[in-house]
């Protein structure tokens, strides 16, 4: 979805800004007004699109979960399913292997002491926190009932802008899956599944358990 300034490109310069981009590239215009109308969560046709969620397992042993919208429920079931059975995989339940958590993305016009904002964070219901670029901006994952309430509470007394807010599939530490994620003639890496997962347009978002090794794997002789 697009932030509080809309799916209107009159109104949202960075919509704007994106569009024109694409233009540039190339990009079919087909594609850009299905992009914008799913911004706006619509279909093409002016329908509202639904969430659903597909769960599945991945050659070697690695649990997704695949977050949609879609104006047809049966027609994005039916291309998930057969991109799994293609990639080798099933689909099946792995939510327990997940943690569902709120996250915020919180941006500051000037670098963030540790300690003021650990001071803030411990005041909210805040499960863990973590600093981006270049610590001007913090990630901050809570309990999925608290997610507003934390964002809005630390933007206030951090003078934080709100940059995003939305809900992720935390996979459980315990739980994670180390994988090589180089190509062998038995399957594909793991993120080339997930980018054709991914590919889908009606996906939103691909969830996994795999922690990615790119080394190539040596026999010791």
């Amino acid at each position: 979805m697009w932030p509080e300034s809309g799916g209107d490109p009159n109104t949202n310069s960075e919509l704007s800004t994106i569009l024109a981009q694409a233009k540039k590239a190339g990009i079919p215009k087909d594609l850009i007004e299905r992009a914008v109308a799913k911004g706006k969560g619509l279909s093409t046709s002016g329908e509202p699109l639904q969430s659903m969620t597909m769960e599945a397992i991945l050659p070697p042993s690695v649990a997704v979960i695949v977050e949609c919208q879609t104006d047809n429920k049966r027609r994005t079931r039916e291309n998930i399913r057969y991109i799994v059975k293609q990639l080798g995989g099933t689909v099946g339940p792995t939510t327990h292997l997940f943690q569902r958590r709120g996250h915020v993305l919180l941006d500051s016009d000037i670098l963030l002491e540790e300690v003021d904002v650990m001071a803030k964070i411990v005041e909210t219901e805040a499960v863990d926190y973590d600093f981006t670029e270049g610590e001007t901006s913090l990630s901050i994952y809570t309990e999925p009932d608290q997610t507003t309430s934390v964002a809005q509470t630390l933007s206030d007394s951090l003078d934080l802008t709100i940059r995003s807010s939305n809900m992720k599939w935390i996979p459980r530490e315990e739980l994670l899956v180390k994988v090589d994620n180089t190509e062998d003639e038995d399957r594909l890496p793991i993120s080339d599944m997930i980018s054709q997962i991914e590919a889908d347009s009606d996906v939103q978002a691909v969830y996994h358990n795999a922690v990615l090794d790119t080394q190539p794997s040596t026999t010791m002789i």
